[in-house]
């Protein structure tokens, strides 16, 4: 694979695709956390610029606990985290411009949200904390006369007055833990769209989540995690090729299995097969771009009923392991 300049960042085994922002909103140099009993991130180093930048990873990644270091609520174990040059865990100037949207925030389900809001604007010493209150809802595209209490809310609208919460003071960093998570398509839609305004701006946006596809359209970067470790970074585009540059396994439903998969192979689209039932088999391909493109095409062309396609190992989890596992970390010689 190739994509934008293939480095690799100091203090890390990340395989790197395109050059880091030149005046970087956040530094993360070297970092690492332990939570107890537990190392939580290990040797991690970033940048981030303005855009909108996505943390990638399966659950327990560690992708908050790389959020809290920025948003100065966790200590570093070792190596330095700076927000616009500075110590977001001992300097107040750090955390003056910075919001954050955390992905469990409590709501007071009494209070609208115009009220909610404005105690927001007054923590942060808003002289005018209500009228900054109400243009952080416009901003988001609610209306700040809405007197209805928050436990009236949607679960998109709550996203929103959370986003707003943290927007009340004009910050210039904006973090947020899994934004997307839990909304319907629509919700997903008018949120990504706020997201994707707010770095137009500007701003540096970072945003983490689990899933490839929701990030990909919004992200103008995007770092993996993978069981604390930051295994890639790049743009969007890099990491979809990265992704998917590995073996793939598949279930196929079908009339004629052992036909098939003959005919799949006599294609050069998988490597293996093997009949499951009457009706499926299982096929690998290390090519799974032109598999995609022509399985429905060659099994038609043999007079043969393909009924699914299930990816087997298309998870997040899945994918990690084959990155960091068994030795199977790639290097940029390789690449």
């Amino acid at each position: 694979m190739s994509a934008g300049s293939d480095a690799m960042s100091a203090g890390s085994d990340a395989i790197s695709a395109g050059s880091a922002a030149a005046s970087p909103s956040v530094a993360v140099e070297r970092v690492s956390a332990q939570l107890g009993d537990v190392v939580a991130l290990w040797d991690v180093s970033a940048r981030v610029g303005p855009g909108i930048t996505a943390l990638l990873g399966p659950n327990g990644a560690g992708k908050t606990t790389l959020v809290r270091l920025v948003c100065g609520l966790l200590p570093a174990s070792q190596g330095t985290v700076r927000v616009g040059g500075r110590d977001p865990r001992s300097d107040h100037e750090a955390r003056r411009g910075l919001g954050y949207v955390p992905e469990a925030q409590a709501l007071i389900d009494r209070l609208d949200a115009r009220r909610f809001v404005r105690l927001a604007a007054i923590l942060h010493g808003r002289a005018d904390a209500d009228a900054a209150a109400a243009a952080a809802l416009e901003q988001v595209l609610l209306d700040p006369d809405d007197r209805r209490p928050l436990r009236t809310y949607s679960k998109g609208m709550r996203q929103r007055v959370k986003l707003a919460n943290a927007l009340v003071h004009d910050p210039t960093l904006l973090v947020l833990d899994e934004p997307l998570n839990g909304l319907d398509p629509t919700q997903r839609h008018h949120m990504s769209d706020l997201l994707r305004r707010l770095g137009d701006e500007g701003r540096a946006v970072i945003l983490s989540s689990h899933v490839l596809a929701e990030v990909e359209p919004l992200a103008e970067r995007v770092l993996v995690l993978s069981a604390g470790r930051l295994v890639a970074e790049g743009d969007p585009a890099a990491i979809r090729e990265l992704l998917d540059d590995r073996p793939h396994r598949l279930r196929l439903g079908t009339d004629e299995p052992a036909r098939l998969g003959a005919a799949l192979l006599d294609a050069g689209l998988i490597t293996g097969a093997r009949v499951l039932t009457a009706t499926s088999l299982q096929v690998e391909t290390t090519t799974i771009g032109a598999f995609r493109t022509r399985v429905a095409t060659t099994a038609r062309d043999r007079g043969l009923r393909l009924s699914e396609v299930v990816p087997l190992d298309d998870d997040l989890e899945s994918v990690f392991r084959y990155l960091v596992d068994g030795g199977t970390m790639r290097t940029r010689e390789s690449l």
